[in-house]
């Protein structure tokens, strides 16, 4: 695979809130830009309520990424599954003095039919999140609690 790159643009707007975009996500067909504001969250001084945060952002950067290579791994190996939904937390705290993302907490779960597919299931989703992108780009730990579920 050759080198990509991505590009986000970024605007203050007022206060601790900015707003960020893509160039590649414009859509010139309906002229819809996919920005999204973006704030200082409220933990923090000057932080605002309800607004995506960096911290939102990166826990978001890292359970997507699960969910596109659970998705393509389990295309490859043709595992039918009804869903796959991950709810994630990111932990953010002060070591040696500086505030980081420590940990992100995922919890995959993957529906799928067949009982006897349970195991492989598990591997898949396993095998995603040591071969996601995202995870192997950052320092923080990550934590998995995979849920496999069979429908009726």
């Amino acid at each position: 695979m050759d080198k990509h790159s991505y590009n986000v643009n970024l605007n203050w707007l007022e206060s601790r809130k900015g707003q960020v975009c893509s160039p590649e996500l414009h859509n010139k067909e309906t002229n819809e830009t996919n920005c999204i504001e973006v704030a200082t969250p409220p933990e923090f001084p000057g932080g605002m309520p309800n607004i995506w945060s960096p911290e939102h952002l990166f826990t978001a950067a890292v359970s997507s990424c699960l969910m596109t290579t659970f998705l393509a791994i389990a295309e490859f190996s043709k595992l039918d599954f009804v869903s796959f939904k991950c709810d994630s937390k990111g932990i953010l705290e002060k070591v040696e003095g500086k505030f980081v993302m420590s940990e992100v907490l995922l919890f995959p779960e993957v529906v799928i039919t067949d009982a006897s597919k349970r195991d492989r299931a598990e591997r898949i989703v396993e095998k995603a999140e040591k071969a996601c992108l995202i995870s192997n780009s950052i320092t923080s730990k990550i934590t998995i609690d995979i849920k496999i579920i069979v429908q009726n």
